[in-house]
């Protein structure tokens, strides 16, 4: 009985180790994943956002032509 009790106690100790750098890695893959998939949604993010801001540099700019065009009308009236 003792012997048994031995060899599991020797055992327990390296078994304890692999399962604890067993979590490490997997909750380090897990981590990795994560924040790949939080850096993509990111990016998407940025680009549509770029993609909002040139189409409201676009409206802003036919916006100043027409007041522009409104002004010299207004003017012209005058």
């Amino acid at each position: 009985m003792s012997e048994h009790i031995y060899l599991v106690t020797i055992f327990m100790l390296p078994v304890t180790v692999l399962l604890i750098f067993g979590m490490r890695y997997l909750a380090r893959t897990k981590e990795a994943k994560l924040r790949h998939e939080s850096d993509e949604s990111w990016r998407q993010l940025a680009e549509r956002s770029i993609a909002a801001q040139t189409e409201t540099a676009a409206a802003l700019a036919d916006l100043k032509t027409r007041i522009m065009a409104i002004e010299k009308i207004l003017k012209a009236v005058e």
